[in-house]
């Protein structure tokens, strides 16, 4: 009996130390969550979901794809996503905050438009795709979202690259002011030919599709594991005050904190005073403390300005005395 414990206790140590090849040891897998329409879903054969699951862990990195739905090949090893078919961007706005609060995805991959562009509305498209990314953004700022151009569709060209020329500026915008917002150039990975039916990829555009993400995402640390870069160190930043309007016993006010820098930071803490008896009764885009001198510091969807960015904070003062605010001052982090 002590021979076979023994020899079952060695079994388990060797069971224990193998680590599979092709994974990260001990790592914890990174929730990615790819996000769109039909050409997200993939269909029976997983769409770039396959090959892009396939490429990450060749390359040593532990990834879970997240969502509600689950598509592709029975081996397929990871089948999870949130690609709807049919789906504008609008319901993938109006469905997205559940989705973000369920599965806390690390790392987004959106590709969004393609039903847009043959709908009732193609020219209100890129305008609808901005409030989708600052929502999410705004929801998940700790969140890489990397956003796609969409792949062509071979009887709306030129209405998918209009599209495509309107978001590019638009989402590198986002990102210069601090948002972990990422363009990937998806349209010319694929090309017509590699449409069967002039919008959804073959297995062949899927996997061009796949190697474009992968591009993209190895090229943004912390995005598929590893060691996440270094949050952005304090810098300065200026906070300029003004009273927007004022009545008996009380005034609007609004703080206007900017990055003064060079470099992008996160985190800011904004600093002024208010006569004596006066207080904060309500406030806006920030968080505030104390009574004569007040502290402000930013809220999550607010606090990471790229150089020259700025936001305002706004707010409702009560008590005696005249309408009054004493010079602010601004900390980052």
């Amino acid at each position: 009996m002590k021979i076979a414990h023994f020899l079952i206790g060695v079994l388990a140590a060797i069971a224990a130390s193998v680590v599979v090849p092709g994974t990260a040891a001990g790592a914890a897998a990174v929730p990615v969550m790819p996000l769109g329409d039909s050409i997200t879903q993939g269909g029976s054969i997983g769409g770039y979901r396959l090959d892009l699951g396939a490429k990450l862990r060749a390359d040593g990195r532990s990834i879970d794809f997240v969502g509600s739905l689950a598509d592709g090949p029975a081996s397929m090893p990871d089948r999870n996503h949130e690609g709807h078919p049919g789906w504008t961007i609008a319901q993938i706005d109006a469905n997205v905050t559940g989705w973000l609060n369920t599965y806390k995805p690390r790392t987004i991959l959106l590709h969004i438009g393609t039903n847009d562009m043959y709908g009732s509305d193609p020219a209100g498209a890129p305008r609808r795709l901005s409030a989708l990314v600052d929502k999410i953004t705004s929801q998940s700022p700790g969140t890489d979202l990397f956003v796609a151009t969409i792949i062509p569709i071979s009887f709306a060209d030129q209405t998918v690259r209009t599209f495509n020329a309107a978001i590019a500026p638009d989402m590198r915008a986002k990102a210069a002011a601090g948002k972990r917002v990422h363009l990937v150039d998806m349209y010319p990975s694929v090309a017509v030919s590699d449409l069967p039916d002039g919008i959804h990829p073959n297995a062949a555009g899927y996997s061009k599709m796949a190697t474009t993400w992968y591009n993209a995402l190895k090229a943004v640390p912390g995005s598929i594991g590893g060691d996440d870069p270094q949050p952005p160190a304090g810098g300065p930043c200026t906070a300029t005050p003004r009273i927007v309007g004022s009545w008996n016993g009380g005034f609007q006010g609004e703080v206007t904190v900017t990055n003064s820098g060079t470099a992008a930071f996160t985190g800011w803490t904004a600093k002024f005073s208010l006569p004596s008896g006066q207080g904060i009764t309500q406030i806006w885009g920030g968080t505030a403390t104390g009574t004569g001198s007040v502290t402000v510091q930013n809220v999550a969807y607010n606090g990471a300005l790229g150089a020259g960015a700025s936001t305002t904070f706004g707010f409702l003062v009560s008590g005696p005395g005249a309408a009054s605010l004493g010079a602010a001052t601004c900390t980052s982090p």
